[in-house]
């Protein structure tokens, strides 16, 4: 589906993939975002996300779409068409797939955060275990339940990025470890976590981009369909 000059929209990827197309709002007008979200919400679409939206933009797009009533999310600067339901926690006995994640610091919220929403805007179960970094690892510790009641982490951390070979020491499910440019010097805007992660020791632990909450949530996504299915 094309939009404007500018934007081809990939209504099928969700067929193929299992996870629909998100608008990437970084670099993009306002006028833009708003054109393409429009598209895909006449398409019928019932989950319509823009991920590196500010508030500002967030604001002027809104007011261009007229029609469903649009989420703001703003400490991971994501824009969606869904807002989110509180789960009921009395239902069935049927265990809930799960994605824990975690943050070292709260520094590293954006990011934890972009990977949380998108999974839950997504109809995942998520737990979080925020700032728990190793510079206090009792706080993880005194939490391990929750993280090993996850059938996936997501470990998000700046720094030295030791948090996630620690959490892949500590449970039995899969561990994506998530750099972030939260640090200074030679933390060197995230690439020295992201070499921490991947000579992490403990086996388990894969590692995506520095700062990429999002895809963090589509591989967890993916993990957790394979549960479903």
């Amino acid at each position: 589906m094309t939009v404007g000059n500018y934007a081809k929209v990939d209504t099928s990827r969700e067929a193929r993939t299992g996870f629909p197309e998100v608008v990437y709002g970084e670099n993009k007008t306002p006028a833009q975002v708003a054109a393409i979200m429009k598209a895909m919400l006449n398409e019928g679409k019932d989950n319509v996300m823009a991920s590196r939206v500010t508030s500002q933009a967030a604001e002027a797009i809104c007011t261009l779409i007229s029609g469903p009533e649009l989420t703001y999310y703003e400490v991971p600067r994501i824009l969606a068409s869904k807002a989110l339901q509180k789960r009921n926690k009395n239902g069935d006995n049927e265990k809930v797939k799960t994605a824990c994640v975690l943050c070292a610091g709260t520094s590293d919220l954006p990011v934890a955060e972009e990977a949380a929403i998108t999974l839950e805007l997504a109809d995942y179960h998520v737990s979080r275990l925020y700032d728990v970094g190793v510079a206090g690892i009792h706080r993880l510790l005194s939490n391990q339940h929750i993280l090993r009641a996850a059938d996936v982490a997501i470990c998000v951390a700046g720094m030295d990025g030791a948090l996630p070979g620690i959490v892949g020491g500590l449970t039995s499910s899969p561990v994506i470890a998530v750099p972030t440019s939260v640090g200074y010097g030679a933390a060197f805007g995230g690439l020295a976590p992201l070499l921490t992660m991947l000579n992490a020791c403990s086996p388990g632990v894969g590692v995506v981009n520095i700062d990429n909450g999002f895809g963090a949530a589509v591989l967890a996504a993916r993990i957790l369909q394979r549960f479903k299915n």
